[in-house]
């Protein structure tokens, strides 16, 4: 056979494969630095924003599939822009909106870079897990006065760990509990021990937040996922292995929460955190009277009322993701939103059960998404750091689909 018959099979290349592992490496310094927010700018935003510009230099390329992506949070930050026309006194609204953007574009980078190397998703929640297990055991400590200054970790004798408020700390620890759960259920047993004490772990983490919305958001996730993973595999002798797994873990849980209800601390917090409705929920200007006065005064505002106003009106923050994109993104921001919430999900659910490599990734950021798109209603996600990462997670995921889909089209000769 003459070498001209013989198929081209690119050369190795040392120098890219090098750039690659250090690009890795720094993602995954990137993510660890997310469960550490005490002030800001955090270390977090720092970084991430010399990777983004560096990686831009370099050749961050957004493929058709992460475009839809950006295209988006483009228009709702455009309609933040135009709500700052709107204010009397910019005071830190620029700064508001620039940090928006931010997280926007960490977003798209991270889709970018999960479609250029899918093995980063790996990278990407295990960082993720470190980061929790020490932010978490922070908050456990720092709750029960382990050390001296330990009170630095709580909030209103609440546990926050390296955050600002325990209603953020809490959301934090959901997907890395799910991936510990899937590596629990569909990994090897004998690392099972091991995922069970960081399990255990992340949710006294959750449950030391007293964040009425965290504890709804872990159990509906961990539900769904075990449900998700029973439709997905229907052998008889998985199914039990999730049935046994799942009920030692939900009893050694229990077995945890009994032991810490023993310290009169947390049990009188605790009784009073599981009250449906609280004073500041229901009570004049309460949480839900300013729901409903915001949304009729966004009626009358298209362009909104601009960042950190509402506050200035109003005893409190609108404590309400859809409310906030109303005044402080406008008409725009709040469409685009819904839009993005809605085309992200529906994506995602066509493909989910597909059996894939990203597959259980893909689950754990869509099951996520799904419980923090249901507490917005109660709660303002809009500079969630690790939202940003879900998302990026999930259209990162729907890239490599839609790719993998061109490439069997192809090979199957399918126009």
């Amino acid at each position: 056979m003459s070498d001209a018959a013989l198929p081209y099979t690119p050369s190795f290349r040392p120098q890219l494969a090098a750039l690659g592992i250090i690009g890795s490496l720094l993602v995954t310094t990137g993510v660890f630095l997310s469960g550490f927010v005490i002030s800001e700018p955090a270390p977090y935003e720092l970084f991430m924003a010399g990777l983004i510009g560096l990686w831009a230099i370099v050749g961050l390329r957004i493929s058709r599939g992460v475009a839809p992506l950006l295209i988006l949070y483009v228009l709702f930050n455009i309609g933040g822009m135009l709500s700052l026309t709107v204010m009397d006194d910019l005071a830190g609204g620029p700064m508001y909106i620039a940090v928006s953007l931010f997280l926007a574009l960490s977003s798209v980078f991270f889709a970018a870079i999960i479609e250029a190397r899918p093995a980063r998703l790996e990278l990407i929640f295990r960082a993720w897990v470190a980061s929790a297990l020490i932010t978490s055991l922070l908050g456990i400590l720092g709750y029960f006065h382990a050390f001296p200054g330990a009170e630095a970790f709580t909030l209103y004798d609440r546990a926050k760990g390296a955050f600002q408020d325990p209603n953020v700390f809490g959301p934090f620890l959901i997907a890395p509990s799910l991936y510990l759960v899937h590596g629990l259920l569909a990994g090897r047993i004998l690392a099972a021990p091991l995922k069970l004490i960081g399990l255990l772990i992340l949710a006294l983490g959750v449950f030391l937040s007293f964040s009425r919305a965290a504890w709804a958001l872990y159990l509906f996730c961990i539900v769904a996922l075990v449900f998700v993973m029973l439709l997905k595999e229907r052998t008889g002798a998985f199914r039990l292995r999730i049935l046994v797994l799942s009920l030692s873990a939900v009893g050694l849980m229990i077995l945890a929460l009994i032991v810490a209800l023993q310290f009169e601390k947390v049990s009188s917090l605790f009784t009073s955190r599981t009250q449906l409705v609280q004073d500041y929920d229901s009570g004049h200007l309460g949480r839900f009277e300013r729901h409903r006065i915001g949304f009729l005064m966004a009626m009358e505002r298209p362009l909104g009322i601009g960042p950190m106003v509402f506050s200035k009106m109003f005893p409190e923050d609108e404590h309400n993701i859809y409310l906030k994109s109303l005044t402080t993104y406008g008409w725009l921001g709040f469409l685009t939103y819904l839009t993005l919430i809605v085309w992200t999900l529906s994506a995602a659910f066509k493909v989910l059960l597909r059996d894939r490599p990203w597959q259980p990734f893909l689950m754990i950021a869509f099951i996520t998404i799904v419980g923090h798109s249901a507490i917005g209603f109660v709660i303002d996600t809009d500079h969630w750091r690790h939202f940003y990462l879900l998302m990026g997670v999930i259209w990162g995921c729907l890239a490599l689909e839609r790719r993998h889909n061109r490439q069997a089209a192809s090979t199957s000769g399918t126009p």
